[in-house]
């Protein structure tokens, strides 16, 4: 499927999409592909902060515009992907707790997560942007992060579900 299909459908059946891009059987898990999954919601999250940032600039001329878009390209390209590993490392290191689990696929339900709410974080830019600071822009925040911790929620208990002992072969 798609990317964009797949994004779409995962507001509506998160788990079911996470376990296809979790792997089928006999595909090879790519890490470079969730990889990408972060880098395409990152760099979606910093065109969000776009109109906010503009708005910024425009009302108050003391930092201009170019210095606030270097730091959220900054913040979002280079030191978001590196808090989402951490933040994916650190649920893997407390699942592991309860028993085995699936490493990759909780990096892939941190990174899909992430993305899946990228194109609501778009929203909530535009929001900010045009109605400025205020509880309005703050409740356009509300679905992004929804949608993010319902598909990481998801992509967790994905992830648990792998760790089901096998079947004894024995005689």
């Amino acid at each position: 499927m798609a990317l964009t299909t797949d994004i779409l459908a995962s507001y509506r059946r998160p788990r079911t999409v996470l376990r296809r891009q979790a792997g089928r059987p006999g595909e090879a898990r790519r890490e470079a592909r969730i990889l990408v999954y972060l880098i395409i919601g990152c760099a979606l999250i910093f065109v969000a902060q776009w109109p906010r940032l503009a708005r910024e600039a425009h009302l108050d001329d003391t930092i201009p515009l170019e210095a606030l878009m270097a730091g959220a390209l900054f913040a979002w390209v280079f030191v978001a992907p590196l808090v989402f590993y951490a933040l994916a490392g650190l649920l893997a290191l407390m699942l592991r707790l309860t028993g085995p689990v699936d490493t990759f696929a909780v990096r892939l339900a941190v990174f899909w997560a992430v993305l899946v709410a990228s194109p609501l974080m778009l929203l909530q830019g535009l929001a900010a942007g045009m109605i400025g600071p205020g509880p309005q822009a703050a409740l356009a925040f509300v679905p992004a992060a929804l949608a993010f911790f319902a598909n990481l929620i998801a992509g967790l208990r994905v992830s648990l579900e792998g760790r089901a002992p096998a079947p004894y072969e024995g005689s």
